[in-house]
């Protein structure tokens, strides 16, 4: 039953371009080494196009110092960074 209700869904890449992206954000501290999982989440996301990153994880990857961090990292890597944030704030720029 859960895997029919993300069947509409396009299921990405994790493709050289996208690891070598997250190489990127982690040898540039945007992410800590320990964590390569978040750092990949987000080249994933950034190599396909992808707008909004969804987490909880407030610890490293969503926070403003982090944020901050890695968006000038996405961005000078030439690609539009995924905005990053929590389900509550995407619901709430969406009212």
């Amino acid at each position: 039953m859960r895997l029919a209700a993300i069947e509409p869904f396009p299921m990405l890449d994790i493709d050289d371009e996208a690891r070598m992206l997250a190489e990127k954000i982690i040898a540039k501290k945007g992410i800590p080494a320990q964590y390569p999982e978040d750092a990949l989440h987000i080249a994933v996301a950034a190599v396909n196009g992808i707008e909004v990153v969804i987490t909880w994880n407030f610890a490293h990857l969503n926070n403003p110092f982090t944020r901050r961090m890695v968006r000038q990292i996405v961005e000078n890597e030439g690609y539009a960074c995924p905005e990053i944030c929590s389900p509550e704030e995407l619901l709430e720029v969406e009212k």
